[in-house]
């Protein structure tokens, strides 16, 4: 149980004078004598070291620990407020981080096969254009089609917010409440909303500019990379290790999740080709994007899809499509994507749940899709790379040991059980017991 290991300050004692060797026994060598000396010196200095690390780590707390949590709250509390009215600039930042670490091992690939600097840079930025291109060229064609579908579909709308507003007049609630809930009806202020969550042109394209020039400068800046933590990892080796780990488990989780996103992407747009819904293109890519959404992109992914099929279909096809998404989901992120991540997230479903409301509500649309790299990145700079921290990862999600702890005990209390039961049995007569 590394994690909770608690170290408990020594007092110093006072100075006292070395003692006199012994001289050499008649028959002994002096080198055994002083071997012993040496490893009598060197046992002394090892629990001088430990009895100062112990006394710095008592000295290290400034603050009472009630004080230390308080102002922990507050200092997290101005740094989101600040990332909150910059998140013009935060977003777009982060994302292009993230992006930088994934495609990282292409550029050491090529650099392997000896490739330059500058091809390499190069390469690595590129392909990471491609990909966004591609990904802005399908959103503007789903967008397309979703205005399509609103105005196909508007007089349908119409009649459903008369449907709830008059719902909701007979049921006493007051006009002005069902006036607002039944404009959200309205394709008009569906747009509006749509438009609100992408964010105007000038406001995408300001975004765009942002992640484009970021990448460049951030694929030239990663070259450095590895020579900087081979200098950084004599004076600070957790710092170094957490970089590594963090690394390695946000690409992990990205491209384990884009993969498995498209495949349910795919499976759920193939599914409504053939039920008849319309918009199968844009309700698929919407599946797509609301798989890096943890525990409730799927609830976000399947209320159009399941409205728009009970405008066209009627309860039937509704069904279908709730049924249909729920399969896939089970199967892609519930059996197939857990047992590929969850060992390198090593984050409680409470606290990834916490995670996508806070980094929604601080920088954003874009948070809630980079709401668990952007935890780990937390953890990394708070937690792994201190080593008075780590015990704050079985709270926060690495239950490893802890699952090891209840197999066993699990296993004792089974043996314990069926000791009990061969206890209580009678013993029938001209058996042993």
């Amino acid at each position: 149980m590394r994690w909770f290991r608690r170290r408990t300050p020594v007092e110093p004692g006072p100075d006292v004078p070395p003692e006199p060797v012994p001289p050499a026994e008649p028959g002994q060598a002096v080198g055994e004598t002083e071997t012993e000396t040496e490893s009598e010196s060197e046992s002394e200095s090892e629990s001088e070291s430990e009895s100062e690390s112990e006394s710095d780590d008592a000295s290290a707390r400034v603050f009472p620990r009630g004080t230390a949590i308080l102002l922990g709250l507050a200092g997290a509390t101005v740094v989101a407020i600040g990332l909150s009215s910059i998140r013009s600039i935060a977003a777009p930042v982060l994302l292009s981080l993230i992006l930088t670490i994934c495609v990282h091992p292409l550029r050491s690939a090529l650099e392997r096969q000896g490739a330059t600097r500058g091809l390499a840079t190069g390469s690595v930025a590129t392909a990471v254009l491609l990909v966004l291109a591609a990904f802005m060229f399908a959103l503007l064609l789903a967008l397309a089609e979703f205005a399509s579908l609103l105005q196909e579909y508007s007089d349908d709308l119409a009649g459903i917010g008369q449907s709830v507003k008059s719902a909701l007049s007979d049921f006493g609630v007051g006009a002005d409440e069902v006036d607002a809930i039944a404009s959200g009806f309205d394709p008009t202020h569906i747009v509006e909303f749509v438009s609100e969550v992408l964010g105007s042109v000038a406001g995408l394209t300001g975004t765009l500019v942002i992640i484009f020039t970021t990448l460049l400068l951030m694929a030239m800046d990663a070259s450095y990379m590895p020579t900087l933590l081979r200098q950084l990892e004599p004076s600070r080796p957790s710092m170094v290790a957490s970089i590594k780990i963090y690394a390695r488990s946000v690409r992990r989780y990205m491209v384990a999740t884009t993969a498995l996103g498209l495949v349910q992407g795919v499976l759920n747009g193939a599914a409504l080709v053939i039920l008849g819904v319309p918009g199968a293109f844009l309700w698929g890519l919407l599946s797509f994007v609301c798989s890096f959404i943890p525990n409730v992109g799927y609830l976000l992914a399947i209320i159009p899809p399941v409205f728009f099929g009970f405008l066209a279909g009627g309860w039937e096809t509704a069904l279908s499509v709730i049924v249909v998404y729920t399969l896939v989901n089970s199967i892609v992120q519930g059996a197939i994507q857990t047992r590929v991540v969850s060992n390198v997230v090593a984050i409680s479903q409470t606290l990834t749940f916490v995670s996508v409301l806070l980094w929604a509500a601080i920088i954003g649309p874009i948070g809630a899709l980079l709401a668990t790299p952007l935890t780990l990145l937390v953890r990394m700079i708070l937690v792994d790379s201190d080593t008075h921290a780590l015990w704050w990862r079985p709270m926060m999600g690495d239950v490893a040991e802890a699952r090891a702890l209840m197999k066993i005990e699990a296993a004792q209390n089974k043996v314990t059980r069926r000791d009990q039961r061969l206890s209580r049995r009678p013993v029938r007569p001209g058996k042993p017991a």
